[in-house]
Formats: structure tokens, C-alpha cells, sequence
């Protein structure tokens, strides 16, 4: 019986296709026409934003319980709600992250995780996959320190595959498949690395953004 592996993921990435898994738990590749994504150089944290990082609560990790972001982002966020994060994905993107290649922002709070985000890097594109919050703006810093991590360490996109009011918050913006799959083989070509970036544990030595 096929089973998703980490090898098609990547053939997947490097080809322009995503997996998502239907109510049934069938799998489906999909390359979105237009495609979302969310220029790096353009970001700025919305006014909003600025004094929950200013209030120094929050700590960020990465890489350090992928697992469990990925089930918190598949979990229904309502009751009429399903997800497209199957248990065959949760595995195959497990063993992704195992090879260095899938990574997590985590945010916690008192030691518990609240929030955070995962996604896959190849060359110096990151593929942003979800996102999930327990506590109010915890997916919004642990998206402000994913642009600070791709920033510092290079990476030259940021996919974030459908449009929707989640994304665009961010500066999400559409571009044709054909231009999108351009950017992707000069992306795919370059050197990044994710996992060398350094955060600090918390926001206690960050910069006053106010």
C-alpha cells in the first residue's frame, strides 16, 4: 500500500506541488495557479503587534517539538471543521524534519506551547505549511521571528501556497504559477540555512520596537 514518504515530499517541493489530505484522508498534490506568497523584504509587524513583542512574555523556540506543532495545526479549528493534515502527512513531514529539512517556530508561555508554526526549507525558499495559536497573537510572533530567521539566513521566498485572509494579514500577495515556478529554480539554487540561525530564548534582549 503507498504510503507518503519524505523523498516525495521533496520531489514534490522542488517540482512546484504540495500534498493535502481530503476528509477521508486521501491524499492530493495541488500547484495553485496563482500561486501566494509573501515577499521578505516587504514584511513589516502590524502596529499592533509591536507592543505584544515589546512585552517580553513570550519564548521562542525552534526546531525543539516539531511533532507537536504539527498536531496542533491539524487538530479542526471548529467543530464544523476538518483537516487536510492526515496522520500519513504528520509522519512523512516528521521524518522530513528528522533529515534537517522541516522546521518548527514555537512560541511558549510558562513552558507550555501556545503557538507556532511549520514549514520546509530547500535551498533559500521556505515552504510555509500552517500555523496554529492557543493563546492571542502567538501565531503572529511566531511568524515575525520565521521572517527574522529568513532574513538573517538569506532565503529568497516564502510560499505560502493559497490566498486567504490568514496569509494576506501578512502581506501575502498572488503571482502567476509561471513566474512563481521561476523564482522557485533560482531559489532552489542558492544555499540556506534554516537550522543555523540563533534566537534569542526569549524577547528580553530584543530591541525596543515601540
Amino acid at each position: 500500500m503507498y504510503r507518503l514518504s519524505s523523498d516525495d515530499l521533496i520531489y514534490g517541493y522542488i517540482n512546484g506541488i504540495f500534498p493535502m489530505a481530503d476528509t477521508d484522508n486521501t491524499l492530493y498534490w495541488y500547484s495553485p495557479d496563482p500561486r501566494a506568497i509573501i515577499p521578505l523584504d516587504t514584511y513589516r509587524p502590524a502596529k499592533s503587534l509591536r507592543p505584544i513583542l515589546n512585552k517580553k512574555t513570550f519564548e521562542v523556540r525552534v526546531d525543539s517539538d516539531f511533532e507537536q506543532v504539527m498536531r496542533a495545526c491539524a487538530l479542526p479549528r471548529s467543530e464544523h471543521d476538518g483537516t487536510w493534515i492526515s496522520e500519513e502527512i504528520i509522519e512523512a513531514y516528521v521524518d522530513l524534519h528528522q533529515m534537517g529539512m522541516a522546521h518548527s517556530v514555537e512560541i511558549y508561555l510558562e513552558n507550555k506551547l501556545v503557538g507556532g508554526l511549520y514549514g520546509v526549507a530547500l535551498g533559500a525558499v521556505f515552504f510555509g505549511e500552517s500555523m496554529f495559536y492557543r493563546v492571542p497573537n502567538a501565531s503572529k510572533v511566531a511568524f515575525h521571528h520565521l521572517i527574522e530567521i529568513l532574513r538573517k539566513q538569506y532565503f529568497e521566498l516564502l510560499d505560502t501556497q493559497f490566498i486567504n485572509d490568514n496569509v494576506r494579514r501578512f502581506g501575502a500577495i498572488e503571482i502567476p504559477r509561471t513566474e512563481y515556478m521561476k523564482l522557485l529554480k533560482q531559489g532552489l539554487q542558492k544555499k540556506a540555512h534554516f537550522a543555523d540561525a540563533v534566537l534569542e530564548p526569549s524577547f528580553r534582549n530584543q530591541p525596543d520596537l515601540g
